[in-house]
């Protein structure tokens, strides 16, 4: 690698006034919660089932891959530009916490959904080299197989029945003013669903194909963002550095979820005072941050609980109906001005993120506003904190150190 040792870029949402897909079709909000329980559904779906084996490598990817083996992309997403190839091509991501793999769609496209810009082409780079699929890279993949060739092939089929396959290669990375040389990432020949106008994901997982584990020397294996809070408003990803004015958390591991951070939330607060839990509530790493999810997801008994003293703070305003999961909606059609009860989540060490309105209530329309927490099926279920409560703070992910920061105002 060449450049700085650390690289900054802007965030912007995906169909934001900052992005190129501004003027395109923007998805549903039918489709993005229908995508964001896809998501919160494969992970419990998979928690349940952690013991399971992987998939070894075999004569054929296809023919031994299941049908579903990742979880949905939320469309409520967030992209950086970087740049791929020698010479340099430009392509929009989403950055996603919860993905190991990177990937982009390529030349020659078999099958492969519209995007903003030109398909990656392999052979107008000079420094594009395939990974042959006894390399570690390749069997430490959890899916994996191998081509006539012997070259390395992925898949990722996601819950929703969108889906990419294709390659596993090497190129040149261009982050900001740094280059990261033999860059393993996905090639995608086969790309189907509702992936919208992206050009791919760049994965910034704890697993050991994301851009955070294949530069330790680099980055030091710590990253930070800002997600902003509106479509009109930049916030940003850092490699190599952590934010100023941050509060650190433990980051926690799980065996059957290694490359997920997880971290122990002790206490919710609305207007100030602890909502009630059972003791053992949160007694086990069973809470982790997801920037694919939209919402975050809570056990019931904390969720009713949130739940009661939030209605019973917004009495004053009118209900709506239920916006599909989210069942605590206000008409504001008459109001010029709304107050919210403020909610605060504690992490161990007394780390406090006081949410802000955008962290609250997701308004979908004037007449329609819904509180931004949704409830789990049962108190087994992990608990997801979702991008939206994630937004305007600086948030740190420290590998390295196994720790999470947590600071206010990050965006601006």
């Amino acid at each position: 690698m060449t450049g700085t040792g650390h690289s900054k870029l802007n965030v912007v949402y995906l169909h934001g006034l900052c992005s190129s897909w501004m003027l395109e079709d923007k998805m549903s909000h039918v489709e993005l919660f229908r995508q964001d329980q896809a998501r919160i559904d494969y992970i419990h779906h998979r928690a349940s089932n952690a013991t399971s084996q992987l998939n070894p490598i075999g004569d054929s990817l296809f023919a031994r891959v299941p049908a579903i083996i990742d979880y949905a992309i939320s469309r409520y997403a967030f992209i950086v530009n970087i740049g791929l190839g020698n010479p340099t091509k430009f392509f929009s991501f989403i950055l996603d916490t919860g993905s190991d793999l990177t990937w982009t769609q390529c030349v020659p496209c078999v099958n492969c959904y519209d995007q903003k810009n030109p398909f990656y082409d392999p052979t107008q780079s000079s420094n594009f080299t395939n990974i042959p699929c006894n390399s570690n890279y390749c069997t430490t993949l959890e899916y994996f197989g191998c081509s006539s060739t012997s070259t390395c092939l992925y898949e990722e089929r996601y819950m929703d029945n969108s889906k990419t396959n294709g390659s596993v290669n090497t190129d040149t990375l261009y982050i900001s003013n740094d280059i990261i040389y033999n860059f393993v990432f996905g090639c995608g020949y086969d790309n189907t669903g509702f992936f919208g106008h992206e050009d791919g994901l760049l994965g910034l997982s704890r697993g050991p194909h994301s851009i955070i584990s294949q530069t330790p020397q680099a980055y030091n294996k710590i990253f930070s963002y800002c997600l902003p809070s509106g479509p009109d408003e930049i916030g940003y990803l850092e490699l190599g550095n952590s934010a100023l004015s941050v509060k650190y958390t433990p980051m926690l591991t799980r065996q059957d979820f290694p490359n997920i951070y997880f971290l122990n939330l002790t206490a919710i607060l609305i207007g100030g005072k602890k909502i009630s839990l059972p003791p053992t509530i949160f007694s086990e790493p069973r809470t982790f941050l997801d920037s694919g999810t939209a919402f975050s997801h809570l056990p019931p008994s904390a969720y009713s609980s949130l739940r009661s003293i939030f209605r019973n703070e917004m009495s004053k305003y009118p209900m709506a109906p239920p916006l599909y999961n989210l069942d605590t909606c206000y008409d504001f059609t008459n109001y010029s001005q709304v107050v919210v009860p403020e909610i605060s989540l504690i992490y161990d060490g007394e780390v406090t993120t006081n949410l802000d309105f955008t962290g609250i209530l997701f308004v979908f329309a004037k007449s329609q506003g819904c509180l931004a927490f949704a409830e789990n099926e049962d108190d087994g279920n992990f608990a997801i904190i979702g991008n939206m409560q994630h937004r305007t703070f600086n948030v740190v992910y420290d590998v390295g150190n196994l720790q999470i920061g947590f600071g206010a105002n990050g965006c601006s």
